[in-house]
């Protein structure tokens, strides 16, 4: 019994000996025949992870993980979407960031545009029917200006810049076929604001220049940078501040929900007298966003908080008691975003920024008459009609996009044809006749009709 029992315990081992002699064997031959295989692999990890190889194995890698150039397909790059719509007349580019504001000098020949990169763009825009327009960019020194306006001579422009607060003028010099050959700074300003700009602006006589802070002090300057007269606008916090196209007011809007309109007073021969206080412009339940004028300031629109423009006629003479009236109210889309708005040169169109669209609004009937979608991918920053009234200029990221006032030939035709309900001579009659059919021939194009 005990010899058979060591007879298995001998076989036992046996088998297991054989076992791990074929385990071993295995593992040779195994190693062996895949050595090459996991050098190759070993060689892709280390390609993989930025490591130099052998240039015959990292070719080798490349065409087995990689398709040729010619068999690849790439997936075609995809630019910024260009902004697309009938009513686009062009776009003046050349801006490297957002635009923020832009002035029309006097003599109609020019534009400034400031850009938040530091840039001042001047372009020459005298024909807008030229398909290419000279410009000229002036950059600021660590800074950028968030307001321009023109000198009434049209040889400067002078800017407010946003960190310092400084108001700069610049010194224009001209080629001799009348373009710009250039701008150089010739006068800094005392700092006297302490918190961020929103109204700037030179009167069209030449007088005074204004700027306005977002508390309530207002300060009116000469063209020397001697301060005239600081002042209250007691509207708890501005929103904005403009210069009348008259030259003789100056008008703050805020927190409150009147506009205040005062005048500043000069003697016949020049020299400043005061500021004064001249009427408001009262209706709005809440505070009031933005303030627009016609050509010759007889009317003045609003835009407010409560969710509603107006439409004032402002032609009145307030030293002997008249008071400006509502032509007009009417609601406009309300968004997150603060509203800007343009009123045409003859008061009959009304254009309302909403976010990155306008509205434009018949003033005569307050009815919306067309909206300009998705003009930006963000928001548009300032909107300012041309004296001719045909065009909108709108300024917003990297371009001032010019679009035709289609909206004015649809007010025209309504104008003429009240006209024309009352008593005319035949030539006046004959003239609206064919005002009215220029202006459907013109709305036909756009594929509008009356």
């Amino acid at each position: 019994m005990g010899d058979f029992q060591a007879g298995q315990n001998m076989n036992i081992f046996l088998v297991g000996g054989i076992t791990i002699l074929l385990c071993v064997i295995t593992h040779f031959i195994y190693k062996t025949i895949f050595s090459d295989k996991k050098t190759e692999a070993s060689f892709t990890t280390e390609s993989d992870s930025g490591a130099q190889v052998d240039k015959t194995a990292s070719e080798s890698v490349v065409t087995e993980s990689r398709p040729s150039a010619k068999s690849k397909k790439r997936t075609p790059w995809k630019g910024k979407t260009e902004f697309n719509h009938p009513w686009l007349f062009k776009n003046l580019k050349g801006h490297p960031g957002n635009i923020l504001h832009m002035d029309f000098s006097a003599n109609g020949k020019f534009m400034a545009a400031t850009c938040d990169d530091g840039s001042v763009i001047l372009w020459d825009i005298k024909n807008l029917n030229q398909k290419e327009h000279k410009n000229l960019r002036v950059n600021i020194e660590y800074d950028h200006a968030s307001y321009v306006a023109w000198s009434p001579d049209s040889k400067a422009f002078i800017v407010h810049t946003v960190r310092e607060n400084h108001i700069i003028v610049y010194k224009i010099e001209k080629k001799k076929d009348g373009g710009i050959g250039s701008a150089s700074p010739a006068l800094v300003f005392d700092k006297v604001h302490e918190e961020d700009i929103v109204g700037f602006g030179i009167s069209s006589n030449g007088k005074f220049l204004m700027s306005c802070s977002s508390k309530t002090d207002m300060v009116i300057w000469d063209l020397k940078g001697q301060q005239l007269d600081r002042l209250d606008t007691y509207l708890m916090s501005t929103h904005s501040a403009k210069i009348t196209p008259c030259g003789r007011f100056v008008v703050a809007t805020g927190f409150s929900p009147d506009v205040k309109v005062m005048e500043v007073c000069f003697t016949k021969t020049g020299e400043f007298k005061h500021v004064t206080k001249a009427f408001e412009l009262s209706g709005h339940t809440s505070g009031i966003y933005d303030v627009a004028f016609d050509v010759d300031t007889s009317h003045i629109a609003t835009i407010s908080k409560d969710g509603t423009w107006k439409l004032y006629h402002t032609k009145i003479e307030y030293t002997r008691g008249e008071s400006p009236h509502v032509l007009e109210t009417a609601k406009y889309t309300q968004t997150a975003n603060t509203p800007h708005i343009a009123l045409s040169p003859n008061a009959e169109v009304l254009a309302v920024s909403v976010d990155s669209s306008v509205e434009f609004y018949d003033t005569y009937t307050g009815q919306l008459y067309d909206t300009v979608e998705n003009i930006y991918s963000g928001l548009i920053n300032y909107m300012f009609f041309d004296a001719s009234g045909k065009y909108l200029f709108v300024c917003g990221d990297r371009a001032v996009r010019i679009l035709h006032n289609v909206c004015g030939y649809h007010t025209t035709i309504a104008s003429c044809t009240r006209l024309l309900g009352s008593k005319q001579t035949s030539a006046t009659v004959e003239r609206l006749n064919k005002t009215i059919q220029s202006c459907k021939e013109t709305l036909a194009s756009f594929g509008k009709s009356v």
